[in-house]
């Protein structure tokens, strides 16, 4: 008889919790999942999956004024915004379905309700107290929103999912990848878009020729971006609009307000500080290397620890603890060279380190851009360019970053990624032969750099 009722349980049934549920069971192990809410998670759920279905939709009016240049008569054209909403519910359920059955194949135990931990092995859940040898923490996240008067009339990216009818004028509040991958959706539907962010240019923490060169393309579609510029408030007007004012004493009206101001982790309520799990300031699981936390046979993966917050990582992470515990393998998740989209309108891809890292890092890169007009833009007519750069160290000539803004960017950044992260040399770049006409061909066809950049002695 074993000491305990199971060899793992995992809390959070998203893609971290998942994953390392089903490799854990093809190993043999005893496990079970606890899911409060839908099985798929963030990604599934309300994040990726769901905004990428959107964006799609989004891209529809361009696409009919491209056509003309092309030849074609497009006819009257009309949205449906409640018939979006309902196609992406019926794929997200059918993708909800998908993980249920996965989990089910695999020979996991499913207890949809909440768990938390009562001791350190032992979890309160669907009514009744189990036992397990290992714990594996993947909760996930949540939208933040600031504390300001008024915070309850805004939404978050949550909610924009659900939202009954399109709102006509938008506040979108924040300057990451989630609030300019939402003004793109909301303009490309038919908003007029307001962005505003607290600091001096979107996209903190990106390429600095990356984040440019997107502004400038997000204000070509007409979304308005204002920075430096933080919402001290928001009110309701008589009409039923809305008031946001700003810290410069302005004020923008519009009919909705969406905070994109970051995540924090899902680990209220679990009892890890009860049981001796080390939290850090945002409530995030501390974890080394190994994703273990500070008690050794409790672990955690994914954005509950608020490291890179990437599915195919927390896919990764839950991969390596199963592996590690169950197959006998110290199985570390890396997380260096991991290619990056942004699902913006033009959208970003992005692999390794940006100039200001790759000069910190070496002292003195070479720099080799592009910036064109795509082939498809030139008889559609848009004013859409595309940016590609590669930071390379000087020394080595090893190729340290990529990064590309325009169309087909996150396809054609994963197969520049596997080189990248292969440590291949400028010179192996332009040893390749490229795909012409394509996009992707400037990737190998960059041969002056445009500048050298070095730290300041």
């Amino acid at each position: 008889m074993t000491q305990y009722d199971y060899d793992l349980f995992v809390i959070g049934a998203g893609s971290g919790g998942v994953r390392a549920s089903r490799v854990a069971a093809a190993f043999g192990a005893r496990v079970a999942i606890a899911e409060a809410d839908r099985f798929g998670g963030t990604c599934v759920i309300r994040g990726c999956v769901p905004k990428k279905l959107l964006v799609y939709a989004s891209q529809f009016p361009e696409a009919f004024a491209d056509a003309r240049g092309f030849g074609w008569t497009v006819g009257e054209t009309k949205f449906s915004w409640p018939a979006l909403i309902a196609a992406k519910d019926r794929e997200i359920g059918r993708l909800e379905g998908v993980y249920r059955k996965l989990l089910e194949g695999s020979g996991v135990t499913i207890f949809a309700a909440r768990a938390r931990l009562v001791d350190p092995h032992t979890i309160e859940v669907a009514g009744r107290q189990v036992t397990a040898k290992h714990i594996l923490i993947a909760t996930g996240g949540h939208p933040f929103a600031p504390e300001i008067p008024g915070r309850e009339l805004g939404i978050t990216s949550n909610d924009a999912f659900h939202l009954a009818d399109l709102p006509k004028r938008v506040l979108v509040v924040g300057g990451g990848y989630i609030a300019v991958e939402f003004s793109g959706i909301f303009e490309g539907l038919g908003s007029q878009v307001t962005l505003a962010y607290r600091g001096a240019e979107i996209l903190r923490g990106f390429d600095d020729d990356v984040r440019h060169f997107l502004d400038a393309e997000l204000k070509k579609k007409g979304i308005e971006i204002r920075l430096n510029a933080d919402v001290l408030s928001i009110g309701r007007r008589a009409d039923g609009a809305l008031d946001a004012r700003l810290k410069d004493g302005k004020t923008v009206t519009c009919d909705s307000v969406m905070f994109a101001t970051g995540r924090i982790p899902n680990t209220a309520g679990l009892g890890l500080a009860e049981v001796g799990v080390a939290l850090g300031p945002l409530g995030e699981v501390k974890v080394d290397e190994l994703m273990r936390t500070s008690v050794p046979h409790i672990f955690a993966v994914g954005d509950v620890t608020h490291r890179v917050q990437l599915t195919p990582v927390a896919i990764r992470e839950g991969a390596a603890v199963a592996t590690m515990l169950f197959d006998g393998q110290d199985a570390m998740a890396d997380h260096t060279y991991i290619p990056t989209a942004v699902f913006s309108q033009p959208p970003i891809g992005t692999v390794g380190l940006t100039e200001s890292e790759a000069v910190a890092a070496c002292g003195e890169v070479d720099v080799y851009k592009a910036d064109f007009k795509p082939m498809k833009n030139t008889l559609g007519g848009r004013d859409e360019r595309t940016l590609m750069k590669l930071v390379v160290d000087a020394r080595s000539q090893r190729v340290l970053g990529a990064h590309m803004v325009g169309e087909n960017a996150p396809e054609i950044i994963q197969g520049i990624g596997i080189a990248v992260k292969a440590g291949l040399t400028k010179q192996q770049f332009d040893a390749t032969v490229g795909i012409h006409p394509t996009a992707a061909e400037e990737f190998v066809t960059l041969r002056d750099p445009k500048r050298v950049s070095a730290a300041a002695r």
